[in-house]
């Protein structure tokens, strides 16, 4: 299950969602985006592959942090093979700094 939450405006990935929405996902270890112009600071690692969900490796490009309108996500990996922005649902709770309630009919 995932939730997005509109946090801009144009332009559009392939996917059909901007690339400054992001998904609450709760499948993902880490923050992860395609969009290296939404990083605030970004940290080039040496090279290491990621596991997308279809087994798929990809290379982490980098690490930062994100802020927006709306959020400010630490430790948030560069994945330029993605088409969404994931929010990872565990690094949220384990941040301290959101409150993440899920029910049936809303999540906040």
């Amino acid at each position: 299950m995932s939730v997005s939450s509109f946090v801009g405006q144009l332009p559009y990935s392939f996917s059909g969602v901007s690339y400054f929405e992001w998904v609450l996902d709760y499948g993902v270890s880490h923050h992860m985006s395609l969009n290296s112009s939404s990083f605030a600071y970004m940290s080039h690692l040496p090279f290491i592959l990621i596991m997308t969900v279809d087994d798929t490796l990809t290379p982490l490009a980098s690490v930062g942090f994100v802020i927006t309108s709306h959020l400010f996500l630490l430790n948030v990996y560069l994945i330029l093979k993605l088409t969404l922005n994931l929010a990872s649902v565990g690094q949220l709770c384990d941040s301290n700094d959101y409150l993440v309630i899920f029910s049936s009919l809303f999540c906040v």
